[in-house]
C-alpha cells in the first residue's frame, strides 16, 4: 500500500467518521473532550481529586459515542477518564420545535 493510500483510506474513514457524528448527535445530552479523545454521551459525572498533591478530574461518561477512527465500536456503555488536563463539558442545546 502506497503512503497516497494510506492518506486516501484515512481520509475516507475520517469522512464517514463525520457522517457518523453528524447522524449520531441527536441520540446525546452532552459533548466532553479530554486532551486525547472526544465524547457524546447521556450521563456525565465528573469528581476532581487530589492525590499526593496532584490535582486530576474523574470523569464517567454512561451510554456514549467514542470519536475514534480506529476503534471497531464507538459507542460505549460506560467510559472512565482520568485526566490531569482540561476537560470541557457541553450540555447539547436541542432544537425548539
Amino acid at each position: 500500500m502506497s503512503s497516497e493510500d494510506l492518506e486516501r483510506f484515512e481520509t475516507e474513514v475520517e469522512l464517514a467518521l463525520y457522517q457518523e457524528y453528524k447522524a449520531v448527535l441527536p441520540l446525546f445530552k452532552f459533548v466532553v473532550e479530554t486532551e486525547r479523545r472526544f465524547y457524546l454521551a447521556n450521563e456525565v459525572q465528573v469528581e476532581p481529586k487530589q492525590q499526593e498533591g496532584v490535582n486530576f478530574v474523574d470523569v464517567v461518561l454512561e451510554d456514549a459515542w467514542v470519536w475514534d477512527m480506529y476503534r471497531p465500536v464507538r459507542f460505549v456503555e460506560r467510559v472512565r477518564v482520568i485526566s490531569f488536563k482540561d476537560v470541557n463539558i457541553e450540555e447539547i442545546s436541542k432544537p425548539t420545535s
